[in-house]
């Protein structure tokens, strides 16, 4: 089993920056990839950011693209996204997951294990 446990969201202007941070403890050695997603009340789960564990790769999803940036801290078991130029539209609770497989065709149906969510909110 691999517990996630997200932190760093808030409140922001749009603009403005917030860098979320995910903590993951457990079974980690069997995690080749992690995620960002984000969900608001009434729509799916949508895909932010990808990363590869245990080599160089990085995905993003158009509109977050030049914005947001996902990294991880391998020696601390955390995964990051970095969120600049927030706008009210990037409101959202954001999750952490992650999986066994590498990256490929990183949906969230894919992922067993999830964290509790952070909320961002951004206005305007």
């Amino acid at each position: 089993q691999v517990q996630l446990v997200e932190s760093g969201g808030g409140s922001v202007q749009a603009g403005g920056s917030l860098r979320l941070s995910c903590a993951a403890s457990g079974y980690t050695d069997s995690i080749r990839c992690m995620g960002w997603f984000r969900q608001v009340p009434g729509k799916e789960r949508e895909g932010v950011a990808a990363i590869y564990t245990g080599a160089s790769g990085e995905y993003y999803v158009d509109f977050v693209k030049g914005r947001f940036t996902i990294s991880l801290d391998s020696a601390k078991n955390t995964l990051y996204l970095q969120m600049n130029s927030l706008k009210p539209e990037d409101t959202a609770m954001y999750y952490c997951a992650a999986r066994p497989g590498v990256c490929v065709l990183w949906y969230s149906a894919t992922f067993p294990y999830w964290g509790q969510g952070t909320q961002v909110s951004v206005s305007s």
